[in-house]
């Protein structure tokens, strides 16, 4: 794999509330290494399940989790994340990130963040499988291909809540592999 793709890039990686956070340490921290830039924005409920303190370490960044933090200039964090970003990297995304991105929503910073961007966006779910089967999040997957996001397909296998299908988050070196493509 080519990672001096992403050496001086700049990446914002949103992290959402799946048990599939913990992978997303190691994406911050291979993309880091690699020489980029990266940014990383928490869902909230994603700051319960992996601290933010992990982020901030690996990549030697502020972490963003709440839009209605203190800012360090004028310029609103959501709109200052968007501009910064080369690429936006959602991994783990939820059904609830999906939806609200391809519905137009955005109630939390990560979904602002999204609708701001010009940057390419590269969306890893990670969910249940009856979830990632389902015919919303399915709709929604399509909406989002159609207006030029690009996915790395779940894997399939155990899953944290003891079924067995699609829906665990892709490895990381899946997610470096298409995203050094999109840079």
């Amino acid at each position: 794999m080519e990672m001096q793709k992403f050496k001086g890039r700049k990446i914002v990686l949103g992290v959402c509330s799946s048990i599939a956070a913990y992978k997303a340490a190691d994406l911050a921290s291979a993309l880091a290494k690699a020489g980029a830039d990266v940014r990383v924005i928490m869902t909230e409920n994603a700051a319960k399940i992996i601290s933010e303190r992990v982020f901030a370490t690996l990549t030697r960044n502020p972490v963003s989790v709440n839009m209605w933090e203190k800012i360090g200039d004028w310029k609103p964090e959501h709109i200052s994340l968007a501009q910064f970003a080369e690429l936006m990297i959602v991994a783990p995304a939820t059904a609830n990130a999906i939806g609200n991105f391809a519905n137009g929503l955005a109630p939390d910073l990560l979904s602002c963040t999204f609708m701001a961007t010009r940057a390419k966006v590269l969306v890893a779910p990670a969910m249940n499988d009856a979830m990632y089967s389902n015919f919303a999040v399915q709709k929604n997957i399509k909406i989002l291909r159609e207006n030029g996001v690009e996915f790395v397909e779940p894997e399939e296998g155990a899953l944290a809540c003891g079924d067995c299908g699609k829906g665990r988050l892709a490895g990381v070196e899946a997610i470096l592999q298409r995203a050094a493509q999109l840079l």
